[in-house]
């Protein structure tokens, strides 16, 4: 794989009259010191800020969505999220950080990465892409959220990594992401999520840690040693921690992509709990922060009312908490389109400018930038930016604050040196044997045995020789469970499959993704559970996005199970022992939708109001079959 400066490329490589090689990014035919690789990085940024114009400043504060076109070229027709052609994006607007939706097979992801790097140093001086991307290596599918595997190596969601509660395994995936993100050009994260889900409406908790703020301090420490390594440097991956101050306290459970679900509540000023593990990741190096959309109502910090407005525009927020009392000086990057409102086909998603609804987009920028933002998250509004300061309403002196720590970030990874990635090694990292071995042996751990009932030792561990009834289990994967049969009255035990309840919406663009609403199974769906029970044994498994209310299975439940992100045959691993389960749960179960009501959204769910507590989970019964 090319690693050094011998590849040529559109910026050309040279060599200063001592002989180390330089890419020519301004095209000067001379080394100047932002080019030379041997100086600090921070010495490359002072003198590379002070030779960019500003529209290329103005550049580099936008961070907006990009998508690959077909075999690996450049998209140059509107996609289905981006808006503008790739060369229009770059070469006019000077955008130099895309967060990528839709990638190709590992080959073509790298030849996408290479072409719009080849694009990049066509620029005046020559700036490198920094490409991120949302989680995609679990299963949710949500293109505001994360998307499911493909061909990266699948593991469980977030949460299940909680489940397991081990900081080793966590710090092993996050390992295996950065060099399967790197394979093929990807050099940011737009994650961790250390929100605590301590809401259980909220549809966000699946990409969390649960609702416990000291493992998830332990796990995002372990995820960031995986993903950055020690420091930033060429073989990282730069991590977004988000969403601060932290996003579980929704009133009601509604999460603030939507105008119903812009506030955040503080009954109990719980707040010091919810930033536990954003102090762990400030003191492990994370290089950016997000901050979420919603808005705090009734939150007070030091006896002072906290502004009413969505945190990427909260001064006191970002400037006084984030940056003063936690000490953060890296990149804060803000939740996507708080500045104008996306249309996507029929559907529109509102600017999420919770609070300052009233202001015009080119107020609510200076805003943003006045609350300590650094990088507008989903706009490429170039000329709204360039207008402010040639307005005289905002300092070219503070986009280069937010500047030098974008291109510090650069610098630190190695891209002004070398953005190219090998197409064959892409192909042999992403989605490699050993790779995918751990993450079903990950999605096995995390299995949670939630309730054994009278019976379960009799269907425990499975046996592939018996006859299965299944539902909510593919034709391909029934196999797996045992000899499938679509006939219950001949079947030895059934294996249902349910996902947690919700709600579907599907109004405003990205409601249909988002599970929220109640947590309780329709009736009729339990009855007829409840009638298939009293034919045949039954081992129940639910895929808790959201801590479903499982109070009306227990009665006739033999075996009853709960999942984050486990395929079926990670599911038959973990139940027939070759990989025994061992998860505990990362968040309480509720007892009811009114336990659920009743309690206050800025604390995890209290004894009394929880059918099993976090940390509940038992361990396989031995088989009392003859």
């Amino acid at each position: 794989m090319t690693t050094d400066l011998t590849r040529a490329v559109s910026s050309a490589v040279l060599h200063a009259p001592d002989g180390t090689p330089f890419r020519d990014l301004n095209h000067n035919g001379t080394m100047e010191p932002y080019e030379d690789p041997r100086l600090p990085a921070a010495q490359r940024v002072e003198d590379l800020v002070a030779r960019l114009s500003l529209p290329e400043k103005a550049g580099l504060l936008f961070h907006t969505v990009i998508e690959s076109g077909p075999d690996g070229t450049l998209l140059e027709t509107p996609g289905m999220i981006s808006k503008s052609p790739t060369s229009t994006v770059v070469r006019a607007k000077f955008l130099n950080h895309f967060n990528v939706h839709r990638l190709g097979t590992p080959r073509e992801a790298a030849r996408w990465n290479n072409a719009l790097q080849e694009l990049a140093a066509t620029t005046p001086h020559g700036i490198p892409v920094t490409v991120s991307t949302d989680p995609r290596h679990a299963f949710v599918e949500n293109s505001g959220v994360s998307f499911a595997a493909g061909h990266f190596s699948q593991w469980p969601e977030p949460l299940g990594l909680a489940a397991t509660g081990d900081a080793a395994a966590v710090e092993e995936f996050a390992d295996v992401v950065r060099r399967e993100y790197r394979a093929v050009g990807l050099r940011a994260a737009l994650h961790p999520t250390v929100d605590l889900a301590t809401e259980p409406r909220w549809p966000r908790q699946m990409g969390t840690f649960g609702q416990d703020g000291t493992l998830a301090s332990e796990l995002v420490t372990a995820y960031l040693r995986g993903l950055q390594g020690a420091e930033l440097g060429p073989t990282s991956v730069a991590a977004t921690t988000k969403h601060f101050p932290g996003g579980g306290p929704q009133r009601g459970g509604e999460d603030p992509h939507f105008p119903y679900g812009r506030e955040q509540d503080y009954p109990t000023q719980n707040l010091e709990e919810h930033l536990l593990p954003f102090r762990a990741a400030v003191a492990a190096g994370t290089s950016a922060v997000m901050p979420y959309y919603g808005m705090p109502v009734g939150l007070e910090i030091d006896g002072e009312a906290v502004e009413e407005v969505g945190f990427g525009y909260n001064r006191q927020i970002i400037t006084g908490l984030l940056r003063g009392r936690l000490g953060f000086d890296g990149v804060v990057l803000s939740d996507w389109e708080l500045v104008n409102d996306n249309h996507v086909g029929d559907q529109v998603l509102p600017a999420r400018a919770w609070g300052v609804e009233h202001l015009t987009p080119g107020e609510r920028m200076a805003k943003i930038l006045g609350a300590g933002v650094d990088q507008f998250g989903g706009e490429e509004c170039t000329e709204l930016l360039l207008t402010l300061v040639e307005d005289g309403l905002l300092s070219e002196e503070r986009l280069d604050e937010s500047v030098r720590r974008l291109l510090l970030v650069k610098f630190r990874l190695g891209l002004f040196d070398d953005p190219f990635v090998d197409e064959e090694a892409a192909a042999d990292v992403v989605g490699r044997p050993g790779f995918l071995e751990a993450g079903l042996r990950a999605q096995s751990r995390s299995v949670t045995l939630l309730h054994l009932g009278d019976g379960a030792g009799h269907l425990l561990p499975l046996d592939p020789g018996r006859r299965v009834y299944t539902e909510g289990v593919s034709a391909e994967s029934a196999a797996l469970y045992g000899v499938p049969t679509p006939d219950p009255e001949a079947a030895d035990f059934a294996v249902v499959r349910l996902h947690a309840p919700w709600d579907p919406r599907d109004d405003l663009f990205l409601e249909r993704w988002f599970h929220a609403g109640s947590l309780d199974f329709p009736p009729g769906l339990v009855h007829r559970l409840a009638r298939l029970a009293e034919r045949l044994p039954l081992l129940l498994d639910v895929r808790l996005d959201r801590p479903a209310v499982l109070t009306p299975l227990l009665p006739f439940a033999t075996v009853l199970t709960g999942t984050f992100g486990v395929g079926d045959q990670a599911l038959v691993n973990a139940l027939s022992g070759r990989v025994p389960p061992a998860g505990r749960l990362p968040f309480a179960l509720p007892v009811s939708m009114d336990a659920v009501r009743s309690s206050p959204v800025d604390r995890p769910l209290d004894t009394r109001a929880s059918l099993f507590p976090a940390g509940h989970g038992l361990t396989l019964p031995p088989s009392s079959r003859a």
